[in-house]
């Protein structure tokens, strides 16, 4: 079948290959942006082994300090709101660098605090800048990154996480908590000074028509000596097709050429976190606790897997692809809440009291390091792939809100839940679990190996017929 045209010029040719491959330029750049993944990890981290001093030092109650702790999501949830529009306005780079600002004064407020509402102040800025960082990080590597080498990039953002939130968690057993914080500030610095030797991304620039910008920094990503012109053309045509839709409104996601792109967004972010990811990470200790198991191993043995767990999703995501991930690892998620369910039931029923501990510690293995193969990483990465440029701000910004508020609910309702029947709260975990595979199966597409014009195309057909005269046959078959 003859490729269609617009104007005379192939639209998204399957053939096209992106030029160029892992250069120096695609490597550094990636490395800065993760810095904010790093900075991501750290804020998240810091909370737990700075709990008791802080207390003991500043005076703090429970109550005051739980406060503390949870200002930082609702100022994520603010900083995911208005992301999208931030990184489309000044472009990935200023969003990435005006979080690390926001970020470097709230760590040092925090090394300078000595009244609660200080501190508050100060976890609520680190928030706001997360939450950006949430959204963009992504966003500016699958936009920079070659085609068969973006999923790999993409989910070095989650294994960036994961290492600030180890570092924290270890360095924060013989640190003391205000020189805790001064070292999270560093990697913030690290990024604010990295940002000004990367290139913008250049699908931000062909957005607002700066076309030549758009040209150099491919070239500078590429390689000066790789042929850039097949992606230029298919990147500024895409964009070109668009751009009368690029005045976008919140209603607009919901038009029906979007829905595939929207579900499938939303719903994994709904599915990540309500499957019980963050009561295990904030709880970890007294899950351990509750079931009778030294918090102090499981603890550590959870950061000895998640870690290199992390590092294997990596070096997974453009082989085995996003799709295989996703259900392997969210049927080990499944699997690992039923077995701490399972803990809990025996320990009620009063059977099996010397191996439920052991039952427990190997359930939260199992879901932590299953988590981190897949459904930690990955579910980002094909939000950074799937919206097309004129509506990926506004998308994204739901998405990472979505995450976000899911993140508040599921910490703040953990131990309600718990106090109403820990085994029946990870039977609920593991029954999420279980409908994540079966929502991935059924919605969620392959990605790999694919342009992102190529993926937006085929997931948005409407849109691709109604403004690049293309037939639904047509994009079935560059798909």
């Amino acid at each position: 079948m003859e490729t269609p045209r617009v104007n005379n010029t192939p639209l998204l040719n399957k053939n096209t290959v992106e030029s160029g491959g892992a250069t120096a330029a695609v490597v550094f750049s990636t490395l800065v942006a993760v810095s904010g993944s790093f900075v991501f990890g750290c804020s998240v981290g810091f909370s737990s082994p700075a709990e008791s001093g802080m207390i003991s030092d500043l005076g703090l109650t429970l109550a005051q300090y739980s406060i503390f702790g949870s200002t930082m999501t609702i100022g994520a949830m603010i900083g995911a709101v208005i992301s999208g529009r931030v990184a489309d306005h000044v472009g990935r780079r200023a969003a990435m660098g005006l979080s690390e600002l926001l970020c470097i004064a709230g760590w040092l407020s925090i090394v300078l605090a000595k009244v609660a509402w200080l501190l508050d102040t100060a976890r609520f800025s680190i928030g706001i800048g997360i939450g950006i960082l949430s959204y963009v990080v992504p966003v500016y590597i699958a936009e920079i990154t070659p085609k068969d080498l973006r999923g790999r990039f993409t989910a070095a953002h989650q294994l960036m996480i994961c290492c600030g939130v180890s570092m924290m968690w270890l360095i924060g057993i013989i640190i003391q908590w205000r020189i805790l914080a001064l070292i999270g500030a560093i990697p913030c610095l690290l990024q604010l000074v990295g940002l000004f030797f990367v290139p913008e991304s250049p699908r931000w620039l062909a957005k607002n028509c700066r076309w030549q910008e758009c040209e150099d920094a491919l070239k500078r990503l590429r390689g000066h000596r790789a042929d850039i012109s097949v992606e230029a053309a298919d990147i500024r045509e895409y964009t070109e097709n668009l751009q009368h839709l690029s005045q976008t409104k919140l209603s607009d996601l919901f038009r029906q050429e979007y829905t595939r792109s929207l579900t499938v967004g939303v719903g994994l972010m709904v599915l990540q976190q309500f499957g019980g990811v963050n009561a295990i990470a904030y709880y970890a200790s007294s899950i351990f606790e509750s079931a009778g198991f030294s918090s102090r191993v499981g603890i550590l043995a959870s950061v000895a897997l998640q870690v290199p767990m992390t590092v294997l999703s990596t070096l997974l995501t453009d082989k085995a692809g996003r799709r295989p991930l996703l259900m392997i690892s969210a049927a080990g998620t499944c699997v690992g809440s039923f077995l701490t369910g399972l803990s809990f039931l025996f320990q009620d029923l009063h059977k099996w009291n010397a191996g439920a501990p052991i039952l427990a510690l190997v359930g939260v293995l199992m879901f932590s390091g299953s988590f981190s193969l897949g459904m930690g990483g990955v579910p980002w990465v094909i939000m950074s792939e799937i919206f097309p440029i004129n509506v990926k701000g506004l998308a994204g910004s739901l998405v990472a809100v979505v995450n976000w508020l899911g993140s508040w609910i599921i910490s703040f309702g953990f131990n309600f839940l718990m106090g109403w029947s820990p085994p029946g709260t990870f039977f609920i975990f593991c029954a999420i679990c279980g409908s994540t595979v079966l929502f991935v199966a059924m919605l969620v597409p392959e990605t790999k190996g694919r342009s992102l014009e190529e993926i937006q195309a085929s997931m948005n057909p409407i849109e691709s017929q109604q403004h690049a005269g293309i037939g639904y046959a047509d994009i079935a078959a560059q798909a």
